[in-house]
């Protein structure tokens, strides 16, 4: 089996995520509350309540805008709790991407377009939309499910839920359904240190450099520079073997991380003929792909 080379000198007791800054995205929020769900026809508005509210694309170009009911033939609308738990349970280990959405939303109809367009390159990914709006039984489904605010996104494996966002934009959905959705990619999915060891010893003969990206599950920063490890992937697949490891998956993941010395995530340990030759800490895509050229060789000004 392969051996590591590491700069080991106490395991570290715990992980954090690797954010310099914290934005918070509940600025683009709808409450999902009763009023929510009540007939606005006979309600009047002040002028200023009939301002739009503004939406950052983080410079998306966006779809033609649809309604959010109008839904495409990759996204299946959810009527009911017993829909809902059919179509998780059909899923089964697949990824299922759950908008919660509403009529009266106005973000709602604005990242619906980027989901549909989503459903139709994902394929190996489930899209439901839920409007809590739709009648009495998605309103339970909604209250079921813990849904205060809209659009909210649920992300499920196996009919168990594995990440929530609210008030996200197409950016931050597209890095999602990427991030948790992606087993078909040029990105080598580790599940234990045994997987490890084996993609080292597999790659002593042709002397690849291995980038290994190490993070956890519910990380921001690591959910987000991940588009452009896949992207890195798919441009440098002769010549950089890609792969990455979710700390938390389980127990051998999270002893791989502490002997390490993994400290902060998203870490990107870069390996050649069985050493770990440096690594980067950090989400910055330029200097990922700068400390990826270094490693390779390349002069890099």
């Amino acid at each position: 089996m392969a051996t590591f080379t590491t700069f080991l000198s106490k395991p570290p007791t715990n992980l954090s995520c690797f954010s310099p800054t914290k934005i918070s995205p509940l600025q683009f929020q709808h409450n999902l509350n009763i009023s929510l769900f009540t007939n606005f026809k006979n309600q009047s508005f002040t002028k200023t309540q009939k301002q739009r509210p503004l939406f950052i694309t983080n410079a998306v170009v966006s779809p033609k805008e649809k309604d959010v009911s109008d839904t495409d033939e990759r996204v299946k609308q959810i009527h009911s709790i017993e829909e809902f738990d059919e179509a998780l349970g059909s899923a089964k280990d697949k990824l299922v991407v759950v908008e919660y959405a509403a009529s009266t939303s106005y973000h709602s109809r604005k990242i619906y377009p980027f989901m549909v367009d989503l459903s139709r390159t994902c394929n190996d990914v489930e899209f439901l939309l839920v409007m809590g709006d739709e009648n009495e039984k998605t309103k339970e489904l909604c209250k079921r499910e813990k849904i205060e605010k809209v659009p909210h996104f649920s992300f499920y494996k196996s009919k168990e839920i594995i990440h929530e966002e609210e008030g996200i934009g197409p950016d931050e959905l597209v890095g999602d359904v990427l991030y948790y959705g992606d087993n078909h990619s040029a990105v080598v999915q580790l599940h234990s240190r045994e997987d490890v060891e084996k993609l080292i010893e597999d790659h002593k003969v042709d002397h690849q450099l291995i980038v290994l990206d190490v993070g956890l599950k519910h990380c921001g920063p690591c959910v987000k520079v991940y588009p452009t490890v896949l992207k890195l992937s798919r441009q440098m697949v002769d010549t950089v073997v890609f792969a990455r490891m979710n700390g938390d998956e389980n127990d051998s993941c999270m002893q791989f991380l502490k002997d390490m010395n993994v400290i902060e995530v998203p870490t990107f340990l870069f390996i050649r003929d069985g050493e770990i030759c440096g690594r980067y800490v950090g989400s910055g895509k330029g200097e990922l792909i700068g400390e990826i050229l270094r490693y390779q060789g390349v002069r890099v000004t």
